[in-house]
């Protein structure tokens, strides 16, 4: 009957989900509903191009009326595709990652669980996510969270990139790259203004996709699957998205709002690629995660170690590839700056990884590959936010730290027995958390030309400044992906039919049969 009953409710779910989206594709398809007067969906089309009509893009008037696309570089282009993939590629390195380190029953539901990830926050960040965060500011209310103008792509050229329009002779390409501009040619003059305003929004979307992805670590082999769609959803339209606004679409905390002496020249928090968008949220948010599901069955009385190290070890590997385009790539351009910031992301990554093995050798007597595996994530998360500020030495500290630090933050989570299962919190919570707080202290204004980036390390007044507002930003970030995530899913509990957490019966048999009647291995389960 209880069988009967949840199958039931499932059906139920399903067709409500169906529904929904139905409901919102009907909807949007009015709004924004093509005509054979329109070269696209509401655009207005031009002769050269469609123009969308939107400020925020670089368009120009040829002179006879026709609104024209400013030029874009096709280097860049061609690099943050090939970026956009690697960082994309990422989230299956996080399924296999975590997948090798749950145990072997619950499987394809980690994976499962990340792959739909993939899917889901695909489609929100086009309907409604990539407004929020990097839609315009249009009234105070927007530095919160951004305007509705880019719901369904609305606005969002494929041909025109954001900025205004100027001179090529004046940017960034004509001085520093292999390239020669007439006077007449027209380019957008401000960041980022080489690539097509829909390929920067796919870029932001896949660290959308990644971050929510990450915090499966911490609830892993207990949670439905169904809860989980609805929270995923939830929490990027109300934590991913506001917080990547406050810090990279002009918001509180990137709009210069936290500046603590207006004469000196820090104005906002240093987050050259994420550390705190991405690491700080997804990591308190799975504590978060963790401590409302409570602990797996058996927890400290079973074994539950990785079950599949060559899989923990590809996924660790893809994640260090892909890594390299979502630091490097975050620079938007194919210059000098990309080129450090790849530098220094091998750097750390190596570096922390070494430490790790090194610390848990001494710990333990024995060096662990999986621990390894784990410190390279854990020095890739920490030089995120400051790999476009630092050099090669700084890299090396910063691994070295994040290895240490990391360690022992999913030491001290092991002794206070919560079961944030795949130390989500601990590498990349806690590793952002480092690398947030890092940056502001070796920030070098010798990586950028403008000076711009200049650490506490320098014992100057504006190093000073930018360490405090780099710290303020980050325990501000991290208390509101705590506090809201804890919210959600209070509520959530109390809300959802039988509770967020999988029945004591499923969790043990497993959730790839309990959830999804299938299996990743025919042989014992372990």
């Amino acid at each position: 009957m209880h069988k009967k009953l949840m199958k039931d409710r499932n059906i139920q779910f399903s067709l409500i989900l169906i529904i929904a989206i139905a409901i919102t594709s009907i909807v949007t398809s009015q709004v924004f509903a093509q005509q054979i007067t329109d070269g696209m969906d509401a655009y207005v089309q031009g002769e050269s191009g469609i123009y969308t009509g939107n400020p925020n893009e670089c368009w120009y008037d040829d002179g006879t009326g026709s609104m024209l696309p400013c030029r874009i570089d096709s280097g860049d282009t061609a690099w943050l595709l090939i970026a956009t993939s690697l960082v994309l590629f990422m989230t299956p390195g996080v399924a296999f990652f975590y997948a090798g380190l749950t145990r072997s029953k619950n499987t394809v539901n980690t994976l499962g669980m990340t792959f739909i990830i993939i899917g889901l926050i695909s489609v929100q960040w086009v309907v409604w996510g990539y407004s929020l965060a990097f839609g315009p500011i249009d009234n105070d209310a927007n530095l919160f969270m951004g305007s509705l103008d880019y719901i369904g792509f609305n606005q969002v050229s494929h041909f025109a990139p954001l900025g205004s329009p100027g001179p090529c002779t004046d940017t960034w390409s004509a001085a520093y790259q292999m390239q020669v501009f007439s006077e007449d040619m027209i380019c957008s003059v401000d960041w980022p203004g080489t690539v097509p305003h829909i390929l920067f929004a796919n870029f932001q979307g896949t660290f959308a996709i990644i971050t929510p992805a990450l915090i499966i670590g911490g609830l892993v082999g207990r949670m439905k699957f169904s809860a989980l769609i609805i929270f995923v959803l939830l929490w990027a339209t109300l934590v991913y998205d506001p917080v990547a606004h406050w810090v990279w679409g002009g918001g509180y905390i990137g709009g210069g709002y936290l500046d603590l002496v207006p004469e000196l020249s820090p104005t906002y928090a240093l987050d050259f690629a994420g550390g705190t968008v991405v690491h700080i949220t997804s990591g308190f948010a799975a504590l978060a995660v963790a401590m409302i599901l409570g602990r797996r069955l058996g927890y400290g009385k079973v074994p539950m170690e990785a079950h599949n190290i060559p899989m923990v070890l590809l996924g660790a590997s893809i994640l260090w590839f892909g890594w390299f385009g979502f630091n490097a790539g975050s620079e938007v351009m194919a210059d000098g700056i990309a080129a450090s910031a790849w530098s220094v992301t091998n750097i750390s990554a190596g570096m922390a990884s070494v430490t790790w093995m090194l610390v848990s050798w001494a710990h333990t007597g024995k060096p662990s590959i999986v621990g390894a595996a784990t410190g390279a994530v854990a020095g890739l998360v920490a030089i995120t936010p400051a790999s476009g500020w630092v050099g090669p030495m700084a890299a090396i500290i910063i691994g070295i730290v994040a290895g240490m630090v990391c360690y022992g933050a999913v030491a001290f989570k092991n002794s206070r027995k919560l079961d944030d299962a795949l130390d989500v919190w601990g590498v990349h919570g806690i590793g952002g958390l480092t690398g947030a707080i890092l940056v502001g202290t070796f920030a070098s204004p010798h990586i950028w030309d403008t000076g711009d980036g200049i650490g506490a390390w320098t014992g100057t007044p504006e190093g000073l400044e930018q360490q405090a507002i780099n710290i303020i930003a980050a325990v501000i970030v991290a208390g509101y992906a705590f506090g809201v995530t804890i919210s959600l899913l209070g509520i959530m509990s109390k809300l959802w039919p039988g509770g967020i957490r999988v029945d004591p019966k499923d969790e043990d048999i497993g959730l790839d049969v309990s959830q999804h009647g299938e299996r990743a291995y025919t042989g014992k389960e372990i």
